[in-house]
């Protein structure tokens, strides 16, 4: 479909493309790797049409449409949410006049029979048939279903764009591309202003609707579960793997140790045949077997390790200063402005050394509380800051806040003290901004290389509690690895605001929910967070049911806006009224995805239930191993959450049969 030939890219004599070439086809979903300022971005931009190759050609089909997402965008501040979103169908009022145009030269035109005149009849059919399909969608409620996928709730529709933050005007854009249905889609870090709940709505859009995608994430989770191909970056050359990202790096480690061991043992050959050579150079009874063996060694073909690139970053939080028991303690903290309550009666209390996360929608108050425990904005209730705790902070925006004009050195230099600033050198070293790199521009860095060096301001003084918030976004998959073990082994407090579920996994303890007003505690990791808010929103559909149709719903819900479906004003079900054709395939997709579920969770189940029957037979047989009673205790385990997923999945089941 798209086709990248011989591609060069040369930036200032370095080269970060080096005559790279791959197809996207049809269905492709695409993630683009590899280490902050390899080139990804560049890639997108050059795909998309708006930066030019040093050399190589990007061959993109008439018919083909393309959707750019990039990481930083303005957006029309004259309009309201839905009047932007609207002009995603801005193309049906074009193929309209196009139709139209197309009609009068069919009046005007009166060679029957020429091939002219055929043509003109295949254009209109065409045209007429792409018009008919596009306008038996309904565009409103698409758009609706779009924005309320992105936490979008109906009193956001109206209100202008220029009234949201920077992260939601991102989600606006987002709508307008999903809706637009281009051939291929162009995604540069869109989760990075997504919260849990919408990435996982992107998911689903992106798996069941759209068509070939290309993405740059560094969520590992989301990539994982959007994508079959990935095609890694690495020092000007790329590597194209037909699998998911997870599958990728096994692949990879694979294939660079087979590498090495065929180079090993070309080597040996090599030096074997040379040692021949040299042995009996001289000895004219083995002159044949000498000529043989030259020739022998000049028809090998040397196999070449390929380069890896090995520089990596090396972060250790400095140890950390004692503090009290109980760094944080809150008791009825609320927050407003004016009649909006952003959140209310908050109490909990973060014990010393724990590691929690604080997640929920965008808007709900994550970072309003982390300016509370800073004792940057005035709140209601009481909220203590412990004995001899000193706060390190890094804001969700600190990355933007850096100086462009100046250097890398420059920015750390001005905020070093004392004996840290001689080893300023050391730290930007550790940090990968070593030799030549220290000297570059702010502005030039990548958004992962702003994220790295906003992130040395932490080492500069010791800390005993660090707030992070989204400290991953726009850090490469290597280094968000690096930082969550430098995490996990500091003997602080830790409080991380992310959406990013695979680097919340085994690093907190405990979760904290922001929605709907308030702030609920969560004890457990993030997916049994998941999993418990998946179980509540069941319940709480199973009990909007026995609620009347009339019933207004509560302006809290706002959180819940995937989970419980407002109730019309009449009883009319949408089975009861006339569903376009679209609305009836994506409902039985939604079905057809469900049933499966339920067969694989009992099919599961009876292979579960099979092992631990021939277990205890084993048992009762006396045919006892030392593990035989640790592997009964943990099959029966897998039982119990085997049938907590086929639980789940029937709850899902019926309650979309029941719509």
């Amino acid at each position: 479909m798209i086709s990248i030939n011989n591609l060069s890219v040369e930036f200032s004599a370095k080269s970060l493309f080096d005559n790279v070439s791959y197809v996207i086809n049809r269905k492709d979903r695409i993630a683009l790797t590899g280490k902050n300022g390899a080139g990804k971005s560049t890639m997108l931009k050059i795909i998309a049409g708006l930066q030019r190759p040093t050399s190589g050609t990007v061959a993109v089909p008439q018919d083909i449409t393309i959707g750019y997402l990039p990481q930083h965008m303005t957006i029309n501040d004259t309009s309201t949410v839905i009047e932007e979103v609207r002009t995603a169908f801005s193309h049906i009022d074009e193929m309209r006049a196009k139709l139209d145009h197309l009609n009068r030269q069919l009046l005007e035109a009166t060679d029957y029979e020429s091939q002219e005149y055929q043509d003109l009849i295949d254009r209109m059919t065409t045209l007429t048939e792409q018009l008919a399909m596009e306008e038996s969608e309904n565009c409103e409620a698409e758009m609706e279903k779009t924005l309320t996928g992105l936490g979008f709730v109906r009193e956001d529709f109206n209100r202008p764009t220029a009234e949201f933050s920077g992260g939601w005007r991102m989600r606006i854009e987002l709508a307008k591309l999903l809706l637009q249905r281009p051939d291929v889609l162009l995604l540069d870090e869109p989760t990075n202003h997504l919260d849990i709940e919408s990435i996982q709505w992107l998911e689903s859009f992106l798996v069941s609707k759209a068509n070939a995608v290309v993405l740059v994430s560094h969520d590992r989770a989301f990539i994982d579960n959007v994508t079959n191909r990935t095609i890694e970056i690495s020092l000007g050359k790329i590597y194209d793997y037909q699998v998911n990202y997870s599958k990728y790096v096994v692949l990879r480690q694979e294939r660079l140790e087979q590498q090495m061991r065929a180079y090993q043992n070309q080597q040996k050959q090599i030096q074997d045949t040379e040692d021949f050579i040299e042995r009996f150079r001289y000895k004219a009874t083995k002159s044949v077997q000498v000529q043989s063996r030259i020739k022998q060694l000049a028809k090998i073909e040397r196999i070449e390790v390929d380069e890896v690139d090995t520089s990596h970053l090396n972060l250790r939080f400095p140890d950390a200063p004692r503090s009290g028991d109980y760094p944080v303690i809150a008791d009825g903290v609320g927050k407003s402005y004016g009649d909006h309550t952003v959140f209310r009666g908050a109490t909990f209390t973060i014990k010393r050394g724990e590691k929690v996360a604080f997640v929920g929608k965008n808007g709900e108050g994550k970072s309003t509380l982390v300016k509370c425990i800073m004792g940057e904005i005035p709140f209601d209730g009481t909220l203590k800051v412990g004995h001899n705790v000193k706060i390190g902070y890094f804001a969700q925006n600190q990355a933007q806040l850096l100086d462009g004009e100046i250097t890398v050195f420059d920015t750390i230099d001005r905020v070093a003290v004392g004996d840290i600033r001689t080893k300023i050198r050391d730290i930007l070293g550790a940090f990968m901004f070593g030799g030549e790199a220290s000297d570059k521009k702010v502005k030039v860095l990548s958004g992962g290389e702003k994220t790295r060096l906003a992130m040395i301001r932490l080492l500069l003084e010791p800390v005993n509690l660090l707030i992070l918030d989204e400290p991953t976004n726009h850090l490469d998959m290597k280094t968000k690895d690096i930082l969550k073990q430098a995490i996990k082994d500091f003997n602080g407090t830790v409080i991380v605001v992310s959406h990013d579920r695979e680097f919340l996994d085994g690093l907190v303890e405990k979760v904290y929910e922001f929605g709907g007003g308030r702030v609920k505690e969560c004890l457990g990791g993030i997916y049994e967070f998941l999993e418990k808010k998946k179980m509540a929103s069941l319940a709480e559909l199973e009990l909007s049911k026995s609620h009347t149709a009339q019933q207004p719903r509560s302006n809290d819900s706002r959180n819940d806006t995937k989970s419980i479906k407002p109730i019309p004003q009449d009883t009319t079900t949408v089975t009861d009224r006339k569903l376009s054709y679209a609305e009836q395939r994506e409902r039985e997709k939604t079905i057809k995805r469900a049933q499966k579920k339920v067969a694989e969770a009992e099919s599961q189940i009876s292979a579960i239930e099979t092992e631990i029957a021939d277990i205890e037979s084993k048992i009762a047989a006396g045919d006892i191993t030392p593990d035989i009673y640790d592997l009964h205790a943990a099959r029966t385990k897998a039982l119990e959450n085997a049938m907590s997923v086929w639980e789940l999945a029937s709850m899902e089941l019926e309650e979309l049969m029941q719509k």
